[in-house]
């Protein structure tokens, strides 16, 4: 059973920094693409990033030159380095992965598989 774990939300000010993690058990990085979504109270969610098997990065208009994606295969761990962050950045932020053998997909979070219980990140203006 594939199990995805966040970890690394909190309270910051307007402008500084968290790091986001996503363990992943059950399955490996190697056999995902590796997405990103958040949702604040009252909206969808909606896509942050997402890293593809070969490393392809695609990030959202809104994050992209803020937020950065990694990850560790050893670890089986993605991570969301997330930079002069703002308060319309505030939302609980989820991990997710989708079968590669699907392909890349679409940015909905339909097209994927499996999702974490997600990590509230919460900026102060």
């Amino acid at each position: 059973q594939v199990q995805l774990v966040e970890s690394g939300g909190g309270l910051v000010q307007a402008g500084g920094s968290l790091r986001l993690s996503c363990v992943v058990s059950g399955s490996t990085l190697n056999s995902n693409v590796m997405g990103w979504f958040r949702q604040a109270p009252g909206n969808e969610r909606e896509f942050v990033v997402r890293i593809s098997v070969s490393g392809v990065i695609n990030y959202a208009d809104s994050v992209k030159g803020r937020f950065t994606i990694s990850r560790d295969n050893a670890k089986n761990t993605v991570y969301l380095q997330m930079n002069s962050l703002k308060s319309e950045d505030t939302a609980v932020y989820y991990c997710a992965a989708r079968r590669s053998y699907f392909g890349l997909g679409q940015k909905a979070p339909s097209e994927y598989h499996y999702w974490g219980q997600g990590t509230q990140v919460t900026v102060s203006s």
